[in-house]
């Protein structure tokens, strides 16, 4: 998610800084490009340049850089003007600030599908596989994105078959506060994990096309295992964790 956030904030400064770089370029008295139009000008290959012309090296000094066909290195424009650089600023705004949130969605969207192995002999339940799909733009770190949805799966497993606070009626400390009496996912709990991004890059959110990914890995994991659940008990949870007294209400037997 802050991939996606910074991409913005850092495209809109160097599209400032340039602004700023062509403007010096073009009122600058010694500047190949005094008294040109802003509008007409480019940087290129770390020259600014005319639009209408690629750079070109043609060997010549000016000032003591070397010039193209029709530009001259951007440190020389800022030579020429006395500055030792240009310093510009970018921000992303916040989505319900953002004016195209009123025509569009900019938030990521995806599936989790769960499967469960019910023995309905010693009431157990395992998660044997979770497959997730999601539509997060265009995925800028493919490691990265993936892990933070295989991650999140996990813990999903977690909210729905282990982890649950109990909190002492009079103090309202939580009585299970260590990992002693706290239950979390282990390795030796885990499923098959698998997730495939669609990876269609989203130009209304930012010229990279990346949408953030964030929390949205985890919000349908418990749900798909509660309902996989179901599908495979007959018991409709409503609380998590799911509990072995709630599974022994099921009249599945063994076939």
């Amino acid at each position: 998610m802050v991939t996606s956030a910074m991409l913005p904030a850092a495209t809109g400064a160097v599209t400032q800084a340039v602004t700023r770089l062509l403007n010096i370029a073009a009122q600058t008295p010694g500047s190949p490009f005094h008294g040109s139009h802003p509008d007409t000008l480019t940087v290129a290959e770390g020259r600014v340049v005319s639009k209408t012309q690629q750079p070109q090296v043609v060997g010549a000094a000016y000032h003591g850089g070397s010039l193209t066909a029709n530009g001259i290195p951007f440190e020389e424009v800022l030579r020429l003007a006395d500055l030792s650089g240009i310093t510009a600023t970018g921000r992303t705004f916040p989505s319900f600030e953002d004016p195209k949130a009123q025509k569009y969605s900019l938030h990521s969207y995806g599936a989790h599908f769960a499967e469960v192995e019910w023995d309905p002999g010693i009431a157990h339940v395992r998660v044997s596989r979770i497959f997730s799909i999601f539509d997060c733009g265009r995925i800028i770190n493919t490691k990265a994105g993936a892990n933070q949805i295989l991650g999140a799966a996990v813990m999903g497993v977690g909210m729905a078959l282990f982890e649950g606070t109990h909190y002492d009626a009079k103090f309202g400390q939580p009585i299970n506060g260590n990992f002693a009496d706290y239950l979390v996912t282990t390795c030796a709990d885990l499923p098959e994990l698998d997730v495939t991004f669609l990876d269609y890059p989203d130009l209304i959110v930012n010229e990279y096309g990346a949408r953030g990914i964030g929390e949205i890995g985890m919000a349908g994991v418990a749900p798909a295992i509660a309902s996989a659940v179901y599908h495979a008990t007959g018991v409709r949870v409503r609380e998590l964790p799911i509990r072995i007294e709630d599974l022994l209400q099921s009249k599945v037997v063994e076939a």
